[in-house]
């Protein structure tokens, strides 16, 4: 399903919009982490795109309804459930093919798309998807490694906490 004009230019909006937001957002967030790798193009990030919500949004019909309708007509996202304990919908991508691990719109793809997997570099102990080429890094990683070495610990012990302190680039 390829995006069309008339789609391309309201995801266009949409997109200034979620960046603005998101933008104002990290203004004020105590992000510990920057991204580290590469995409490695497994695709598992598109195969079940999931959303937490608000409140708001979870609870309020009317503003659910108009959030779902978004992501199914503008987006294509087509629910495959909701998670009440993390106020979170699941989506299948109607632009992911399966068999090529690709996206047929991947010039107008959403803002959720774009940014992935930042946002889990707010998490205080960020996962990726298995064999994602993406990973967390911590922020002041050098003086980290300097202060780790300096203790002259086993390279076993040292490689451990490299790992989980998010310090391996």
């Amino acid at each position: 399903m390829r995006d069309g004009l008339i789609r391309r230019s309201v995801k266009r909006i949409g997109r200034v919009v979620f960046d603005t937001r998101l933008w104002l957002h990290r203004a004020q967030a105590d992000v510990r982490y920057e991204l580290g790798g590469r995409c490695a193009t497994c695709g598992e990030c598109c195969e079940a795109p999931g959303i937490q919500v608000s409140k708001a949004t979870w609870y309020v019909p009317t503003f659910r309804r108009i959030f779902l309708w978004w992501h199914r007509h503008v987006n294509g996202f087509e629910l495959v459930e909701a998670h009440r304990q993390d106020k979170a919908f699941v989506f299948r991508c109607t632009h992911f093919d399966l068999e090529t691990r690709t996206c047929d719109s991947y010039g107008s793809r959403p803002g959720l798309c774009r940014d992935y997997p930042r946002v889990h570099l707010e998490q205080a102990n960020p996962e990726f998807f298995e064999g994602c080429g993406h990973k967390a890094v911590a922020i002041h990683r050098g003086e980290l490694i300097q202060i780790l070495e300096n203790e002259r610990l086993a390279p076993d012990q040292l490689a451990k906490l490299k790992k989980g302190l998010y310090l391996e680039e």
